[in-house]
């Protein structure tokens, strides 16, 4: 008996049809796949979408609004103080928190970009979860701060540079992260655009706390590469630059002094000021190199590579002494970099990190003594140890009754 084959002309052949079954159930599969992929995308994106197309067509309409005025009712200074007079940022009531100003905004963090660049950029978190686990800080003593909008940045920079960060290239060579450039610009807004302007409506914070409390701290901010029209080096906006000019407007100041400490010089604000007076005290063997921002420093201090403790402690005791001496400002913006400990990658120096809390303990002890408001922000750092440098420092200023402030319930708070 003959058996008949399963390759007769209207068969297919055995084998191929299997293979057609197992193809057909892959590409069932991964369609699936694709499509469950697709819609959790969808259904985590969707939200931030909206509200970035909502926030960017309010931004666009206010915008237009106060541009559409001709420009001869309306001259660059007067819109920037109808800009200041407008903002929200002094907004957030603090009168029953200490000055110390922080969101858990601060913080970046996406699948392991952020790890690319040197800079620690979970340090902000980290330092008050040290000073909330010692006992130095609660969670609702804290005060949270807004995000700096467009028309808030607009004080300082131009429509230009401002338009320029939503191409995400120049995110990516401004953090100097340059995978950021292959990000889709709303995601690069999202998570690293989004912490910097909430940082800068920390400083711009600040000096309001600082003018009403006599000191603030900003356990984030010190973007000092920024200037107006120009960013770099991580610092994609002029936080101290905002912060002053809004502290000339709205806190009807006029002489404020920077000090800058961190080991990078600081040619943002440099660039930025002709009536403030600037104390930098730099490694001028690093980042910037910047020779046109130095000749806007009205008392430089070049520190160099290698250069160690003592030395570094008994240099900024002359350099305050003549700062004292020099000017009288009615507000102090410290710029308290942690870049010059030993072992910084970047930083060049050797500070050990008692050198570290010597240091903004004789900062805080010069605005004490005479009578002067200091905002303080933390601006660089490249290592890990850094954050509990930073709350050790602020744990000796309390300790040393330089920080302490009255509530409204006249209790005392040491933070």
């Amino acid at each position: 008996m003959t058996i008949p084959l399963l390759t007769l002309s209207h068969q297919q052949p055995f084998w191929k049809f299997r293979t057609h079954r197992v193809i057909a159930n892959t590409t069932e599969s991964t369609r699936n796949l694709c499509k469950s992929t697709l819609y959790l995308f969808l259904a985590l994106a969707t939200p931030f979408i909206a509200y970035r197309c909502f926030n960017s067509f309010t931004m666009f309409w206010s915008s237009s609004s106060s541009s559409s005025q001709p420009a001869t009712k309306i001259d660059a200074e007067s819109l920037r103080r109808q800009r200041i007079n407008s903002s929200k940022l002094y907004q957030p009531d603090a009168s029953s928190k200490v000055p110390v100003i922080y969101s858990s905004y601060y913080d970046i963090s996406f699948l392991g970009i952020e790890k690319l660049h040197p800079f620690d950029s979970s340090k902000w978190g980290r330092i008050c979860r040290f000073l909330m686990s010692e006992g130095y800080l609660e969670k609702k003593s804290i005060v949270d701060p807004l995000e700096a909008s467009r028309d808030d940045l607009l004080v300082v920079h131009t429509e230009a540079y401002l338009n320029s960060l939503n191409n995400s290239v120049n995110v990516a060579r401004i953090t100097e992260v340059p995978p950021v450039a292959m990000l889709p610009n709303w995601l690069v807004q999202m998570k690293v655009l989004y912490p910097f302007r909430r940082q800068v409506g920390g400083t711009v914070l600040a000096a309001k706390l600082a003018m009403d409390r006599g000191w603030a701290i900003n356990v984030g901010g010190g973007f000092h590469h920024c200037s107006g029209g120009r960013g770099g080096g991580f610092c994609a906006y002029a936080d101290i630059s905002l912060c002053i000019h809004f502290a000339f407007v709205r806190l009807n100041i006029s002489r404020v002094m920077i000090i800058d400490l961190d080991a990078h010089q600081g040619n943002g604000h440099e660039m930025d000021f002709e009536r403030v007076y600037i104390l930098d005290m730099y490694n001028p063997g690093i980042y910037p190199f910047d020779m046109t921002a130095r000749n806007y420093i009205n008392q430089k201090v070049e520190v160099v590579t290698g250069t160690a403790t003592v030395d570094y402690l008994d240099q900024l005791d002359k350099a305050l002494a003549v700062a004292g001496s020099n000017f009288a400002p009615e507000l102090i913006v410290y710029n308290a970099g942690t870049d010059i400990l030993d072992g910084d990658p970047l930083g060049g120096l050797k500070v050990s990190p008692e050198g570290v809390i010597k240091r903004d303990e004789k900062v805080f002890r010069f605005a004490r003594d005479r009578k002067i408001p200091i905002v303080m922000v933390t601006s660089g750092g490249y290592m890990k140890t850094s954050a509990r440098v930073i709350a050790d420092s602020i744990i000796n200023l309390s300790n040393e009754g330089l920080i302490e402030t009255n509530v409204h319930s006249g209790r005392k708070i040491m933070i």
